[in-house]
């Protein structure tokens, strides 16, 4: 693998991180990715790879029986990489604007109904601040349907509670308001109230508008592992066959909302999806759901 290779896959890593806003995980999968095509053109430049070179590639790694999904993603990565040096006048052509990924199934999302949901809410544990601060974060994620980041970076200057808002940071730095109900509300201006600060004893917490709504018992900001944790704490003494994540209350938040006839795009703005296509998935699970009770429901189904 030539030097200048490595120097290019050290700025790639940077464009992803700075200016794509890509998450660490996907900068880290897209990184390993295009290393791993560098050590395969081994002496050549990647400036020099044409498309019949790219093609080559690709059908070398399905020799190893990867799955769709993963050589889709190589491939999304190769096509990232190559508008990346496209860009910065590395290549003269992209040889990567044709390369086409295999169609990748997609499967529905699991979602769990609102007595399951209910069940997980009261067997919370609430007798300690940091429990009852679990609990609205549940009651949060259920609500509004926000992904787990977006909840664990809440600042108090994010919060609109007088009008049932709340303003979060979405994928690609994208803002957006998601409403909260009334149950929801008041269990959080309790916790604001209270248990936030019994949380970190001992530790100077703050309101400031940059500080941040869920802290652990140091004081610092929630991190998304730790509110997966309270949540699987929950769910094992429960026993339910369905595995619950913080992704799981979303795909919940947004079926129960088509199941009862909520527009399309509204529930698209609600989520923070940047296309309508995202969104339509759900469509397909209420009518899943639909069927399955029908099927148990009817004598003749």
């Amino acid at each position: 693998m030539l030097n200048s290779s490595k120097e290019f896959l050290e700025d790639f890593k940077t464009y992803l991180e700075v200016e794509r806003n890509f998450s660490n995980h996907t900068t880290r999968a897209y990184a390993s990715d295009i290393l791993s095509f560098l050590v395969w053109l081994d002496s050549m430049p990647p400036q020099d790879a044409d498309f019949n070179k790219l093609r080559e590639y690709i059908y070398f790694i399905q020799k190893f029986e990867y799955t769709k999904t993963t050589i889709a993603r190589k491939i999304a990565a190769i096509r990232t990489f190559y508008k990346y040096l496209y860009r910065e006048h590395i290549v003269e052509t992209n040889p990567a604007v044709s390369l086409n990924a295999p169609k990748r199934p997609k499967p529905l999302p699991k979602f769990l109904t609102p007595e399951e949901i209910e069940n997980i809410l009261n067997h919370v544990k609430i007798n300690t601040p940091s429990g009852f601060r679990n609990r609205v974060i549940l009651e949060l994620l259920w609500a509004t349907g926000m992904r787990v980041s977006e909840l664990s970076g809440l600042n108090f200057g994010d919060l609109n509670l007088e009008n049932n808002e709340i303003k979060v940071m979405g994928k690609g730095a994208k803002e957006r308001i998601v409403l909260v109900t009334d149950r929801a509300k008041n269990y959080l201006e309790q916790y604001l109230q209270t248990a936030r600060n019994l949380i970190a004893p001992g530790y100077k917490v703050t309101t400031d508008e940059d500080a941040p709504i869920f802290i652990n018992n140091t004081g610092y900001r929630l991190q998304n592992k730790s509110i997966r944790n309270a949540i699987n704490e929950t769910v094992k003494e429960l026993e339910l066959q369905k595995k619950v994540t913080p992704h799981v209350f979303r795909h919940s938040f947004a079926t129960k909302l088509i199941e009862n006839g909520a527009d399309l795009r509204v529930v698209q703005e609600l989520l923070g999806h940047a296309g309508i296509s995202n969104t339509q998935i759900y469509t397909h699970v209420s009518t899943k759901h639909m069927k399955d009770v029908y099927d148990k429901a009817h004598p003749h189904a």
